[in-house]
């Protein structure tokens, strides 16, 4: 397993070594790039990695990192505040993103 060390230092590990060099934002049954104002549907991304980051004392500072790949092959990261049951999805999204899903957790 690879050390990513903090999420700052993920974020700048998957985009500068990886490829994933993306922004993506979390909708309610969509991902979107806004810079590039592209939305991907539930069925046109995949969630390559998913990378757990806890806060020393604050709870609060408790992150998930995803790295994703679309269909048409933007890679790109989405971060969410410890959770996708943190913010309003949609069921479907948040199946997709459930980390107890078969993908390894790095």
């Amino acid at each position: 397993m690879k050390d990513y060390g903090t999420l700052s230092q993920a974020i700048n590990k998957l985009k500068l070594e990886e490829g994933y060099e993306h922004d993506f934002n979390l909708l309610d049954e969509q991902i979107e790039i806004k810079s590039k104002n592209e939305t991907y549907g539930i069925e046109e991304f995949d969630v390559d990695k998913v990378l757990r980051f806890e806060g020393m004392s604050n709870p609060d500072d408790n992150a998930i990192l995803y790295a994703i790949s679309t269909t048409n092959g933007r890679k790109g990261v989405l971060v969410d505040g410890y959770g996708i049951s943190s913010g309003q999805v949609s069921d479907e999204m948040m199946k997709k993103l459930d980390l107890k899903g078969h993908r390894p957790i790095d």
